[in-house]
């Protein structure tokens, strides 16, 4: 999907400084961007991941004067796309765009780079909550879930998609944190756990709202919570977990773009500001609206933060579940 933008709005500070910006060759003379930019997404094309990565494309590449190629490269849960961008040059023409499932599987699949070490945090997009989505006739709200999960350990059964995946560590955290004894049913795509959910063969669903958006505003799936820190412009009646739970819990998703390890610093400083100044735009953020996600611009240290946090938590989930690299 994407978007226009004004030139004169996307090229806002992109001037300032770029006579300091050179490619990390150690050849003064040669600026960057000096060639096209490709942003690989590691999936296929037409999923959440590819649907942002477009229009960041468009308006980065306006704000930089240069040509920002989307490459779908899929395959291996996104580590086939993820180990070309970790072993290319670092030069800030090759970048990852990536979200939480990299964070996930990067723990669980044995790869040829380390999520950490191996990558340079650029910018993040966007967060999104995670939604409960609850069956037909079935639970009504998250408290009643608890309840019930108390009162009968082991009984309600939950749909995601796929051992080791956002869902499943998302859901298995909540376990942990409410001392709570739920079973997770892998599927391998959440299309076929919606119509088990639909056809009262499974509890609830661990998914985000592009997944079921459709069945949601039909009225054919009740919303139960959100996972996230604060409530879902998509659905603000709709509790967090914590709201409705008392629960210490909380897990927002994220997108956001990873360059090889060794950047140049004014490299990736500047990505950085280009990014953030395209995520305070209307437009962009109406974007990400429709997506089900909100923009969370970070500087370089922030984002870094984050995403090393967030591995590490998924390690340590990984390591409490008993899932050891497949």
């Amino acid at each position: 999907m994407s978007q226009e933008f004004t030139r004169r709005r996307l090229l806002g500070g992109a001037a300032a400084g770029a006579a300091a910006l050179r490619a990390g060759t150690g050849r003064a003379a040669v600026p960057w961007p000096g060639q096209p930019l490709r942003l690989v997404v590691p999936y296929t094309p037409g999923g959440s991941n590819d649907a942002i990565a477009r229009p960041l494309a468009e308006g980065l590449g306006r704000a930089l004067g240069q040509t920002v190629i989307v490459e779908n490269r899929p395959g291996a849960s996104g580590s086939i796309g993820a180990g070309f961008v970790a072993g290319a040059a670092p030069d800030g023409h090759t970048l990852l765009f990536c979200s939480s499932t990299f964070a996930t599987s990067s723990t669980i699949l044995r790869t040829p780079y380390d999520a950490i070490g191996s990558f340079d945090t650029v910018a993040r997009l966007c967060t999104a909550p995670m939604m409960i989505v609850g069956r037909p006739g079935g639970l009504e709200d998250m408290a009643g879930l608890v309840r019930r999960a108390r009162e009968q350990p082991g009984a309600l059964q939950y749909g995601h998609a796929g051992i080791g995946g956002i869902g499943h560590f998302t859901m298995e955290l909540f376990n942990q944190a409410a001392g709570l004894r739920m079973e997770g049913i892998p599927y391998p795509g959440i299309a076929p756990a919606q119509t088990d959910l639909a056809g009262g063969r499974l509890d609830f669903l661990i998914t985000t709202l592009a997944s079921v958006r459709g069945m949601v505003e039909a009225g054919r799936l009740p919303v139960l919570a959100g996972t996230g820190a604060r409530r879902m412009a998509f659905a603000p009646g709709v509790p967090t977990v914590r709201e409705a739970t008392g629960i210490d819990y909380e897990v927002d998703l994220w997108w956001g773009v990873l360059g090889p390890r060794g950047l140049p610093g004014p490299v990736r400083e500047r990505l950085n500001r280009e990014v953030n100044a395209l995520l305070a735009q209307p437009d962009f953020q109406g974007f990400l609206g429709v997506e089900g996600a909100t923009a969370a611009p970070a500087d370089v240290a922030g984002f870094e933060a984050a995403f090393v946090a967030d591995v590490r938590r998924w390690r340590g989930t990984a390591r409490q579940l008993g899932i050891g690299v497949l």
